[in-house]
């Protein structure tokens, strides 16, 4: 059976000042920043937590593709990368289906295929195949002594129409969703899940972290005047939803 998780991540932002407050909120180590970004007209930093990662990317180019997201939608969640074992399958399931494959790269360490946000909604989502499974080119040589305890459990897409957001989803990464009375659910690996709600726009509006103390990085969020309530804080246009570690 095909192996598929979540794996990385993705803010899109203005400026770097993004990465600064969730590395200081999540008391994050320090960033591996890309130069293979650059292509994309862009600057990022990486962060590491547990072997996943979130990733804040902003534009230093006026002709950036990213540039219409934040035009369009101002700062929020951008992508969404998921790792597979099989992409050449991967591959043959998206052509199969009509949904379009907008940037590839094989590479002898890792394979990428990043999917037309039209066609999915919400976000990019791309699909990677990483040699050694454990490895994570994307993250820099050095990502496992920058890396905190915890995870990302999921993430939280909203549209008028959930339903149809979780097919589209669920098409593109190759597993169902199931529709619940008032949620609609992917289940990934690792128990993870992708969450499809209810609202007013469709985007990928929320990030879900456990972290070793939850409370402590709220307290951080408070002390910067950034906007916090209950169990989430929000940063560049993300609800980052924490948990505490079991």
């Amino acid at each position: 059976m095909t192996r598929l998780r979540l794996r990385q991540l993705v803010i899109a932002a203005e400026t770097s000042e993004v990465a600064d407050q969730l590395q200081s909120v999540l008391d994050l180590g320090e960033p591996f920043a890309d130069p293979g970004v650059a292509e994309f007209g862009l600057e990022n930093a990486v962060f590491a937590i547990g072997d996943q990662f979130l990733e804040v990317i902003w534009p230093v180019k006026d002709d950036a593709p990213v540039q219409r997201f934040l035009k369009r939608n101002g700062e929020g969640g951008y992508m969404a990368i998921f790792q597979t074992d099989d992409i050449k399958a991967a591959r043959a399931r998206l052509d199969g289906a009509g949904i379009r494959r907008v940037w590839n790269i094989d590479l002898d360490d890792i394979a990428a295929s990043h999917i037309h946000p039209a066609d999915v909604g919400a976000a990019i989502v791309s699909l990677d195949e990483a040699h050694p499974w454990e490895s994570w080119r994307w993250a820099g040589p050095h990502w496992e002594s920058n890396s905190i305890e915890g995870e990302l459990s999921g993430a939280i897409l909203e549209s008028p129409d959930p339903n149809a957001l979780a097919s589209r989803w669920a098409a593109a990464l190759g597993v169902p969703a199931s529709t619940h009375p008032d949620v609609t659910r992917i289940q990934l690996e690792d128990d993870q899940t992708l969450v499809f709600q209810p609202g007013e726009e469709t985007k990928l509006e929320g990030f879900c972290i456990t972290l070793n103390s939850a409370m402590k990085a709220l307290e951080r969020a408070d002390k910067l005047d950034l906007h916090s309530n209950g169990d989430g804080v929000h940063i560049g246009g993300v609800r980052l939803v924490l948990n505490n570690e079991a």
